[in-house]
């Protein structure tokens, strides 16, 4: 079964910096390290049993559940490789947009044996990081680029 993507949101933030190579741990311009450790830190105080954050080609992995489903959230700098190309200095934070993407991933396995329905916990998690992104000052969400 394919991963259902929920909700996602764009904002402008100075909280997040990036940090020195994080990219090399991700892809070229691919940030947001810093982001999605807050962001698990703050869904962590709202109960959710979040592991480290994980690197990904796409860029960081807030992974909120694994069982009965894979639950997270997608945590990255919105990049133009247009303008900025790899070996260019890393823009500053607060010039990013950021982009948080929550997605529920049932295994291939599972989805074969039986019906599962993720829109329950995927519609949980949205409203927690949007009550979480709202309730910060210092984050602007913005549209989609």
């Amino acid at each position: 079964m394919p991963h259902k993507i929920g909700a996602q949101f764009w904002f402008k933030s100075d909280l997040f910096a990036i940090e020195p190579g994080e990219d090399e741990e991700t892809n070229p311009l691919c940030y947001g390290k810093q982001l999605a450790n807050w962001l698990r830190t703050q869904l962590m105080a709202k109960g959710y049993a979040v592991e480290e954050v994980i690197p990904e080609d796409w860029g960081w992995c807030v992974m909120c559940a694994r069982k009965p489903f894979m639950l997270w959230v997608g945590c990255v700098s919105v990049h133009d490789y247009e303008k900025s190309k790899p070996g260019d200095p890393p823009p500053n934070g607060k010039d990013v947009t950021w982009s948080c993407m929550v997605t529920a991933e049932p295994s291939l396995l599972a989805g074969l044996f039986k019906r599962i329905n993720v829109e329950p916990a995927l519609g949980d998690l949205g409203r927690h990081v949007s009550d979480i992104l709202s309730a910060e000052p210092s984050i602007d969400q913005v549209a989609e680029p």
